[in-house]
């Protein structure tokens, strides 16, 4: 028996966000990378680790599934080391497993990257390492000029058949791959159809699309939409478009960027009361701006100005976002959301669009032990990844007698 498998950690006295409620005053037993139990908090002397979590709250870890960079690092032409350094820093956000995200750009920008990517998931397997990358989002390169948004329209493409062949992939059998497409474009129901035969998540967006042909994507197996309201054809009542489209649609989730800035807080009220948090799935759509502050910033070839927490480019778009799942967090709780609707929304929901809520996602017993502690004020004090920490400062319980220590990797 490995090191690892020996490794046994009582998370005593804390609020648990389980999926259907608030258990108070409760502790997880996690054994290895798993959660092994759920039970009332001990008051008993025990010989293994045990962390105080008293007025804390655990929630599982989130689930980031469209982000483009924090901290001076673009996902789409990043090394391995930035890769790592990145992953390190959503850690500290509470975020435990993430899809690192690509903007259009050039084939051999796409091979180094994908080759980039699968590197880091082939180290993090053996070391602790941040949150784990899960795959690849494309955001493109097969969308609508219409609604590009802040995407380089030079790199667009049709689909005529071939031009999968030419788009790396990470060659790994863990690895999942996410596309956003805009099915109006030529060729677009086909590449749905041939991205969903080879495995992969197809999600609409960056699209003008109307009614008959979002309900072929959907026939051909499209079942998401990317950033809903942002970056499609508005809203209209004698022009249905795809918000309407979503709206209607139960068989239909969709991601929304929650900073208040993408969407009004009062747009983001009404589309949890028309959606349903069972049907939300929380991203940052963070850029490498992210974590700087207000100034502007040389990213995807031209300078992005992010201003009181608003990205823009020269040509007024928004450019995607300066906040973290956390922040988002935060905010869906503030517009009234409840603590078991957030957890969904930022984990279970988004390992469900991904294939994996069968092993992470919510704190269940047998499913991976990726959790993130919140206080009263819903900041992240600890993160851990299969059950090891790759976050926190907190009072350790060895035996009988407690101290305040950081978190020692020889214990953990």
């Amino acid at each position: 028996m490995g090191k690892d498998d020996e490794h046994s950690l009582l998370l005593n006295n804390a609020r648990l966000v389980l999926p259907d409620r608030v258990v108070e005053e409760a502790a997880i037993q996690i054994k290895g990378e798993r959660i092994a139990g759920i039970e009332a908090a001990s008051d008993g002397a025990t010989d293994q680790t045990v962390v105080d979590l008293q007025g804390l709250t655990v929630f599982p870890g989130f689930i980031d599934v469209h982000i483009h960079g924090a901290l001076g690092v673009d996902t789409t032409d990043a090394s391995a080391s930035a890769l790592g350094s990145l992953a390190r820093h959503l850690a500290t956000k509470g975020v435990t497993a993430w899809l690192p995200t690509f903007v259009p750009a050039a084939t051999g920008t796409y091979q180094r990257s994908i080759a980039a990517l699968a590197e880091t998931i082939s180290k993090q397997a053996s070391k602790s390492s941040g949150a784990r990358v899960l795959g690849v989002h494309y955001e493109g390169p097969f969308v609508s000029r219409l609604q590009c948004g802040a995407l380089h329209e030079e790199f667009f493409q049709t689909f005529s058949g071939a031009e999968l062949d030419e788009l790396p992939r990470v060659n790994l059998p863990e690895a999942r791959h996410m596309m956003t497409v805009a099915p109006e474009i030529e060729g677009g129901i086909e590449l749905v159809k041939a991205l969903r035969a080879r495995g992969w998540i197809v999600s609409l967006g960056h699209t003008r699309a109307d009614l008959a042909v979002l309900d072929q994507a959907l026939a051909a197996g499209a079942r998401h939409m990317t950033h809903f309201m942002n970056a499609m054809a508005p809203l209209h009542h004698r022009s249905p478009g795809p918000i309407a489209w979503g709206l209607l649609h139960d068989d239909v989730t969709c991601d929304l960027i929650a900073d208040g800035v993408h969407l009004d807080p009062n747009m983001l009220r009404l589309l949890l009361k028309l959606k349903g948090a069972e049907r939300i799935t929380l991203i940052s759509d963070a850029i490498a701006a992210t974590g700087f502050g207000d100034g502007d910033y040389p990213i995807w070839g031209e300078t992005i100005t992010v201003k009181d927490g608003k990205t823009s480019n020269v040509h007024g778009s928004i450019a995607g976002s300066v906040i973290m799942m956390d922040d988002a967090v935060r905010l869906m709780l503030a517009l009234g959301a409840s603590e078991p609707e957030a957890a969904r929304m930022a984990a279970t929901n988004p390992a469900r669009l991904l294939g994996l809520d069968h092993e992470r996602g919510s704190i269940e017993i047998g499913k991976q032990a990726d959790l993130v502690v919140l206080d009263e004020a819903g900041k992240v004090q600890l993160t851990l990844v299969g059950g090891r920490k790759e976050y926190g400062t907190f009072r350790i319980f060895a035996g009988s007698t407690p101290r305040k220590t950081e978190w020692d990797e020889a214990v953990l």
